[in-house]
């Protein structure tokens, strides 16, 4: 059986993820978390939010779309939950791709709420359950996939250490996938840190990535999000491995906004889970800068 790839101490992910130095699992809202729903409730309801965020974009994170979730997994957002985000953000964004965003950046275009839904690591149910809420919708979205993971039968450490497993997709879902539009990316081989890898290895799991995957889809790939996301899980040195490995864009996982400038190849995003029990709770946060 495939293994993710890690090198030293794992990455703290086993039954949590991080948005900076909160440990994230499933647990009910709190009295914090209901404050923030409500008070983004009235800043969206106002309108206040096209002032806070003019000249900004952001581009969110999932991982699975799913119901019966165990209180323990920070991963994985439920099937009616994702479908109430979709829907704000068509409300109060205008959602648009990874790739016209990068070409905005390239271009040096001021961004202007744009927002841009992406998923990592591939599990299956981002065919079964998020794509047909995306496709109703309308909504592109991008989707990074751990290639030597499709059609595999792997267990992630994270998943292993809880005693479950998630499957992943097949090629012929990615190509689906493709073939309704979504754009498909890399996000290594092997699940490797960045952080932790030599340039030689980085080289061989990002520009492997993107030929599995061109060689798969039959076209060109341009985008890129490195795994686990966090500031420490990629170096300066395989950043540019990135680059020469022939990406566009390089997307990182611990939060914060697109804003006038920001280089392609360090584009953030935030990541969405239980933190956020709600859309306006992230929406909150997002306006007032606090989603990092």
């Amino acid at each position: 059986m495939l293994q993710p790839y890690f090198i030293g101490r794992r990455p703290d992910r086993a039954g949590a993820f991080r948005i900076g130095r909160e440990a994230v699992t499933h647990a009910p809202e709190t009295v914090t978390h209901t404050v923030k729903r409500l008070f983004g409730q009235s800043l969206f309801a106002s309108n206040l939010d096209a002032i806070l965020l003019r000249k900004t974009a952001v581009v969110v994170a999932f991982h699975r779309i799913q119901d019966n979730i165990d209180p323990s997994d920070g991963l994985t957002v439920e099937r009616g939950t994702f479908e109430r985000y979709c829907q704000f953000f068509q409300r109060h964004f205008r959602v648009v791709s990874l790739p016209d965003l990068v070409s905005n950046l390239e271009a040096g275009r001021t961004p202007n709420r744009e927002l841009v839904i992406t998923f990592d690591d591939g599990y299956r149910d981002n065919v079964e359950y998020a794509a047909p809420v995306l496709e109703k919708l309308s909504l592109p979205a991008s989707f990074f996939l751990v290639t030597q993971w499709v059609g595999t039968d792997v267990v992630p450490f994270w998943d292993e250490a809880r005693n479950v497993r998630h499957p992943f997709m097949n090629w012929d879902q990615v190509r689906s996938l493709h073939r309704k539009g979504f754009d498909i990316g890399g996000h290594t081989r092997t699940h490797v840190d960045l952080g932790k890898v030599l340039p030689a290895t980085a080289q061989e799991e990002t520009l492997g990535s993107r030929l599995d995957l061109e060689r798969e889809l039959g076209r060109g790939v341009g985008s890129f999000a490195y795994p686990f996301g966090g500031r420490d899980n990629i170096t300066d040195a395989n950043r540019e491995a990135v680059k020469a490995a022939g990406f566009r864009c390089c997307c990182s996982d611990f939060g914060g906004t697109v804003n006038a400038g920001t280089d392609p190849f360090h584009v953030p995003r935030i990541p969405i889970s239980s933190w956020y029990p709600s859309p306006h709770q992230f929406g909150f946060d997002v306006a007032l800068g606090r989603s990092v």
